[in-house]
């Protein structure tokens, strides 16, 4: 396992983050035990970077009895505040913050999280939604303050609600948060344009989500690939007629083997080739494709070249909350 400072000399996180998404079944039922494993299976390998979120079901719960039956060394951990936008509001579009995050409801929202991890304090807490214009609010960032010096969460973060990174500058370049999280993978390199190099100069975590593009960049999807309607896929690849989709992975191809050993290792390498990457965040609930990518750490980094062709002639920015939201 390889490991990046976050923020501090203190804490080393490591390189690839387990995210919890799929423990609350975003991705399809499994048996909570086996789910339990799933996690030690990760932190036995070194995985020491855990993140999950209130809306992600029964994550949380489960990760407090992952962590109850682990006795190695405590893992880095980070929720998110859910928002309380109605249905799918705050995300295709901005609400105000009094909707998203009134008065009162990061500090409830972060005692649940604490009960059901079972923890003393969490180390990063962030806004599952954030928009820039919540900063003509000054609440919500107090309340979070306030937990801080109460030793309740140790790191303020936010998560972006999807592809506009740019919405992300200003509060990076203030000072005011430790940690940004967005969407990060070979079909939308745009990141590196602008977000990690100002979150690399201020010296702001950066975690990237959606690195395999919630499994399509693994080149699982066939034509006939079908989702049960509680997957939150169900709709994610049908933003374009799918064989485009698939064509479009397909082009990636040409870098196995002699760049990786398959696609999802490939992934992987292109977004971990920034060091700014602090750490990319991965759905490890099912371990033989856990264990598949913490080997992938150990292999040798894309060529820089071969970083830029990618980075140049295979994205592919599509928003998917287009379709989903709107």
């Amino acid at each position: 396992m390889k490991y990046n400072r976050f923020r501090s000399d203190l804490d080393q996180v490591s390189r690839l983050g387990f995210g919890a998404m799929g423990l609350g079944g975003s991705f399809g039922a499994h048996d909570e035990n086996d789910l339990i494993r799933s996690v030690l299976n990760c932190l036995e390998q070194g995985v020491n970077f855990i993140d999950t979120a209130r809306a992600y079901g029964n994550s949380e719960h489960i990760l407090g009895k992952a962590l109850k039956a682990w006795n190695g060394e405590r893992p880095f951990l980070a929720s998110k505040v859910e928002s309380l936008g109605p249905g799918s509001v705050g995300w295709g579009t901005h609400i105000p913050i009094e909707s998203a995050y009134p008065q009162g409801w990061i500090r409830k929202c972060t005692e649940i999280s604490l009960k059901e991890l079972g923890v003393d304090v969490i180390d990063l807490m962030q806004l599952h939604q954030y928009w820039p214009q919540w900063d003509k609010a000054d609440y919500w960032m107090e309340e979070l303050l306030r937990l801080k010096e109460e030793g309740k969460i140790r790191y303020i973060g936010i998560s972006l609600p999807d592809q506009r990174h740019d919405i992300a500058l200003s509060i990076v370049r203030s000072g005011a948060i430790d940690a940004v999280q967005t969407v990060f993978n070979i079909f939308d390199p745009l990141p590196l344009d602008c977000l990690l190099p100002f979150c690399e100069e201020h010296e702001v975590a950066f975690l990237a989500r959606c690195v395999m593009d919630e499994g399509g960049l693994t080149g699982f999807l066939t034509e006939d690939t079908s989702f049960d309607d509680s997957d939150y896929r169900k709709s994610y690849f049908d933003y374009v007629p799918r064989q485009m989709y698939i064509e479009r992975v397909n082009r990636l191809r040409k870098f196995i083997p002699d760049y990786a050993n398959n696609l999802a290792e490939l992934a992987l390498k292109f977004v971990l080739h920034h060091p700014a990457v602090t750490s990319a965040l991965v759905s490890m609930h099912i371990p033989v494709y856990a264990n598949q990518n913490i080997a992938a750490l150990n292999k040798a980094p894309l060529p820089d070249e071969i970083f830029e062709e990618i980075r140049k002639y295979h994205r592919w920015v599509r928003n998917f909350y287009d379709t989903k939201f709107w």
